[in-house]
């Protein structure tokens, strides 16, 4: 039975059937990408360094610093230092969701990439797995270039940021399993703008990526807190600090949650794309 046969087969929320034939597919993104790399990394690194250097340097003049509160009570901080810490996050979102969405459904629908793997021996678990590390990497290796600017403009020298990669990553995995799953959905790429619009854009105002979430309201702010970005900067801005994060556990399982659910509803949606 080939690949196709066996996808057919399966009930489309059956358990994940994940083997090592993800790691070509991920190797084949990565080659294609070797070919255009300067200018993916510059369209990914551009945005967030212009957010930092208009809201960190120009807004923050104005700003000052702003109060967080830590296991040793409230701290004040260079808006700067604030605003950096979140928009690593913001970009590790951006980037993955970015390669999730048209990067992925370039591939599967409009060069019909999946479908030339899937005459190969890799079903089609294994190529939606290999396309959410894909993104997730990509995300961890501009947040990386990210942070090493932020270490050159003096905004942070904390060794505990050693930690924040393998949190990143995570991020990265998080939102590009939730981008795989309107990836399934659509049917062009002006469908990505419903998600950009109405969801990216509301989490990333409201996840204490430019403000503290103790200034939104309290019904908000309790919604807010349950956010995937809302727990990624609230364990990766204390490392910029040199703190750690309180309440890392609950953050944790919250990405974690996301990612997880995520995947597997992206994966039932594209079994069942790829049946009709």
């Amino acid at each position: 039975m080939n690949s196709k046969s066996s996808t057919a087969a399966q009930s489309i929320w059956s358990a994940p059937k994940v083997s090592l034939r993800f790691w070509p597919v991920f190797l084949r993104n990565l080659l294609v990408w070797r070919k255009m790399a300067i200018p993916s990394l510059i369209g990914n690194i551009a945005e967030p360094l212009m957010w930092l250097v208009a809201f960190g340097y120009g807004f923050g003049a104005l700003v000052g610093k702003v109060t967080v509160q830590t296991p040793e009570g409230a701290v004040a901080v260079p808006y700067i230092l604030f605003l950096a810490s979140g928009s690593i996050c913001m970009s590790a979102m951006q980037a993955a969701s970015f390669e999730a969405l048209y990067s992925a459904f370039s591939r599967m629908h409009m060069q019909k990439t999946w479908d030339s793997i899937l005459n190969a021996p890799v079903n089609l678990d294994d190529i939606v797995f290999a396309e959410m590390l894909w993104a997730a990497f990509k995300a961890l290796f501009t947040v990386t270039i990210i942070i090493g600017v932020m270490l050159a403009l003096g905004i942070t020298h904390s060794p505990k940021l050693l930690l924040a990669w393998p949190i990143l990553f995570g991020v990265g995995i998080t939102f590009s399993s939730m981008g795989l799953v309107f990836n399934a959905m659509a049917k062009g790429y002006d469908f990505f703008t419903y998600y950009f619009t109405l969801f990216l854009t509301p989490v990333m105002f409201l996840s204490g990526v430019f403000f503290p979430l103790e200034q939104l309201p309290e019904n908000v702010r309790l919604v807010a807190g349950w956010l995937p970005l809302a727990s990624a900067v609230a364990l990766v801005r204390p490392l910029f600090m040199d703190q750690w994060p309180q309440d890392a556990l609950r953050h944790v399982l919250v990405l974690a949650t996301y990612a997880s659910v995520s995947f597997w509803i992206a994966l039932a949606l594209t079994r069942k794309r790829f049946r009709k």
